[in-house]
Order: structure tokens, then sequence, then C-alpha cells
């Protein structure tokens, strides 16, 4: 059964075949649903454009969302060769490395303001570039992560942005409802990706998930995919202003 037949979804933060956003898109494209993209540089462009032409030929924008210019561009341009939009998936996130390092309290002002601007901010932006663009009824899904409540070592300036973009999740929802636009995060378990790899301890976070999670096993981006699909389709249209974990259980286990 094609769940989103019909409708038009803007795949933001694929970076290569491994990604999380990958995944998504390969499983909202199962569903029906006809794809845009977006990058971040020339270095990950062809990656993109792979994976665009793979999922039917999609469109793909050059979009840097630190430049509100960018960001109005890129809406002009879904507009212009799509019409309109019915979900977006904000997967986008960046925290120098030496900021996911060390203690909380030597972050530099500078970095702190990149990544929230980055991580954060950019779903605001997004969500004001495109307000005209959304069909009402629309959905968008912004992933997060544990690090945003819970303290995962080594996440440090990335689990305070994450945890403004799942504040900034609930106040969208509230602004957006009216319109029957829904607003929605997917908390996804670890997953070995460019940028998770980053994060010093990686491999020994993935091993006691896989240990003690409730299913006793790693996500995959696949399985985040699916439950993309849910929260863009007509099944969740009464569901928003929510976090939605796919991590195997693991939120829920205590020490």
């Amino acid at each position: 059964m094609a769940l989103l037949d019909g409708k038009t979804a803007l795949i933001t933060g694929v970076a290569n075949r491994w990604s999380i956003a990958t995944g998504v898109a390969r499983s909202l494209h199962a569903h029906g649903a006809r794809l845009c993209f977006t990058y971040q540089g020339e270095r990950v462009r062809e990656e993109v454009e792979k994976l665009a032409a793979e999922l039917g030929g999609a469109h793909v924008y050059p979009c840097d969302v630190s430049s509100d210019e960018a960001v109005t561009a890129l809406a002009a341009d879904v507009r212009r060769d799509y019409g309109s939009l019915d979900a977006l998936l904000h997967s986008i996130a960046y925290t120098r490395k030496e900021d996911l390092q060390g203690k909380v309290y030597t972050t530099s002002r500078d970095g702190f303001a990149l990544a929230l601007d980055v991580s954060s901010y950019s779903l605001i932006a997004l969500s004001n570039a495109f307000v005209d663009v959304f069909n009402d009824g629309g959905s968008i899904v912004a992933l997060t992560y544990l690090g945003s409540t819970s303290i995962v070592p080594n996440y440090n300036l990335a689990g305070i942005a994450k945890a403004a973009l799942e504040a900034i999740v609930r106040y969208l929802a509230y602004d957006l409802g009216p319109r029957g636009i829904r607003v929605n995060a997917i908390s996804a378990g670890p997953i070995s990706t460019a940028s998770s790899r980053q994060v010093h301890g990686l491999r020994q976070i993935l091993d006691i998930v896989e240990a003690e999670s409730p299913l006793r096993r790693n996500v995959t981006p696949e399985d985040v995919g699916r439950t993309a699909v849910y929260l863009a389709s007509d099944l969740s249209r009464a569901v928003t202003a929510d976090v939605h974990f796919v991590d195997s259980g693991f939120h829920a286990v205590g020490i």
C-alpha cells in the first residue's frame, strides 16, 4: 500500500548512502512520494545527485541553511519546480569537533552560536521560507537524539542543540496547527554515519544499545524511514508536537 501517493517531500541532510536521511528518502519514495533534495557544499553534491537520480530523477538544490538568502531561494526553486510541498525532513546538524570533546563549559561563544544556528534555528528558517509553499495538512519531521534530554558523554553541545530543536518542534506545531500542518521529531538510536562518527566513543554506545535495549539490537536508517513514512502520511493526521523514539526502546532503560 502506497501511503504517500501524490505527496511531495523535501529531503535535507543527505551526505552519502549511509546517511539517515538516505534511509528516510528511500522509504518515502517506496510509498509513492515525489522527492526533492538539498545539499550543502560541492563535497556531497555528487552523492546526493546519484541518490536523486535513483529515486525518480528528483531535483537537487544547493542550500546553506545559515544563509537567509539561500533558504529563500530554495523555497522559490521548489515552488517553481513542484508547485507545493507536503512534507519536509530536517536532518541537518553541525557542531565543531572540538565542541564534541572536553567539557561543556569550555565551549566557545562562536562554537555555540554556530551549532545552534545550523542544527536548530535552521528548522525555523526553513519553516518560515516554506510556510506559503506547504499544503495544508502537511508534515515536518526533524531528526533528534537521546542526548537532548539525557547525558551522553562527548555529545556535549550537540545535545544542547538537539534540546533546542525539540523545543522548536513544539512551538512550530502550535503555530502551524491551525492549517493542519504537523511538526514532529524522530529520536533515532545511534547509527554509524559520517556525522555520528565524530562523537568519541560511538562504538561503545552502539554496543551498549545492542546489549541493553529491549529489542537487543541497533536501529538502521530504514527503521527511521518507516516511522517517517507514518509521520508524513495521513495516518498521523492527529499527531503533532511530539518526539517519537526509534531506538529499540533504549530511551526507557534505566541503569
